[in-house]
């Protein structure tokens, strides 16, 4: 029986040769590595600064700090994201305000955004989920006309545009992710960019346990975090940059044949849209199950029992145990978010899938569909 798993990196020559260059040379965390992976970053995104990071949650954190946000404050953010988004608005000691999201691309809603801002709110938290930017123009818009900040949780959408223009590039910071499910890897780390050089300064301390800007060893300014990413990460970044172009290609031709072996079964599964203004860069591929008669939950077991991972993509985070105690948020209040948590499906979707995988995952879904869908009609 084949086996797809639901992700899988893919790793070049380069950067296996880079990783085991930077294990010779001795240097293994604060290097010439890490610099060189900045640069590349930030002329890449089109950014004046970028500071690498141990992961996108610990960047999520630190630009909550640069923000200023802190204890009363309030964040505005998607309940449809990782929850590391959400967290990171508790690490500061401020409170997450959910707002609903759009039932197509599956980011926040602008139109939903103004009655959830109140004298405590201080920034929009925005996720880009899933590879595809939200809808920019009006949330800047609300953010200027209520004087909040703009923080981008890029982390699942490098590379992806919004009129044009990179997501990233349009809060007072962003971050990204380079988790090995990503469209591009460090195996863990993150990348902070901002054209501030006041938070770039703040965030390059703060990583490094808040040491001060005149490299004394032991002389520490803030307090601070572990939260450097380490030379062998960086080494591997770099050789990820200089091929993401190609990764990202190769995900769209995946998401094309998707489409293609999918687009016949409209009736029973909807597939992924892209808004007229974006240009989407595919960390994942989510379907939803139409039938509401049909536990998705029972679909992964069924799947998985023919070799296809299938994941559950996004849980809806105001309905995690600990949230609801923490807000008091309960199932309906965010009904779109839950609709779209309830029925989605992530297929297995990474770059070395060919067209013959991915008709063989096609057929066992539809399969499964159909023998779940006359199971439910005896």
């Amino acid at each position: 029986m084949k086996e797809y798993p639901i992700a899988r990196p893919l790793i070049s020559k380069t950067g296996e040769r880079g990783v085991l260059g930077v294990l010779r040379s001795g240097c293994l965390s604060l290097g010439p590595k890490l610099e060189e992976f900045e640069y590349k970053f930030k002329k890449m995104v089109g950014t004046k600064y970028a500071c690498a990071v141990s992961s996108g949650t610990a960047g999520l954190h630190l630009t909550m700090i640069a923000a200023g946000i802190g204890p009363g404050d309030e964040v505005i953010t998607s309940p449809f994201s990782f929850i590391a988004s959400s967290n990171a608005v508790l690490y500061v000691g401020a409170k997450p305000v959910f707002t609903d999201i759009d039932p197509v691309t599956y980011n926040m809603d602008p139109s939903k955004i103004e009655e959830k801002i109140t004298p405590k709110t201080k920034a929009i938290l925005v996720v880009h989920i899933f590879g595809q930017s939200a809808a920019m123009s009006p949330i800047i818009k609300i953010a200027k006309k209520h004087k909040l900040k703009i923080i981008e949780d890029a982390c699942e959408s490098i590379l992806a545009t919004y009129k044009g223009k990179n997501v990233g590039t349009f809060g007072e910071s962003a971050v990204f992710a380079f988790y090995p499910n990503k469209q591009m890897t460090t195996g863990e780390g993150g990348m902070i960019v901002t054209n501030s050089k006041k938070i770039y300064k703040l965030c390059s301390s703060l990583r490094n346990q808040g040491r001060s800007s005149n490299i004394q060893w032991l002389d520490h300014k803030y307090l601070g975090y572990n939260y450097r990413m380490a030379e062998m990460n960086a080494a591997l970044g770099i050789s990820q940059l200089a091929i993401l172009g190609s990764l990202i290609e190769k995900r769209r031709k995946v998401a094309k044949l998707y489409e293609r072996y999918l687009q016949k079964f409209a009736g029973m599964v909807e597939l992924p849209a892209v808004a007229k203004d974006n240009t989407h860069s595919w960390f994942v591929y989510v379907v939803r199950v139409k039938n509401p008669k049909i536990k998705r939950n029972n679909l992964i077991k069924l799947l998985a029992e023919r070799g296809i991972a299938t994941k559950p993509y996004l849980p809806s985070i105001h309905l995690f145990s600990f949230y609801k105690e923490l807000t008091g948020h309960r199932k309906g209040d965010f009904p779109i978010s839950e609709m779209i948590s309830d029925t989605s499906l992530a297929l297995p979707f990474y770059p070395g899938l060919g067209e013959n995988d991915v008709k063989y995952i096609c057929r066992n879904v539809v399969e499964v569909l159909n023998n779940y869908e006359k199971q439910i009609q005896k």
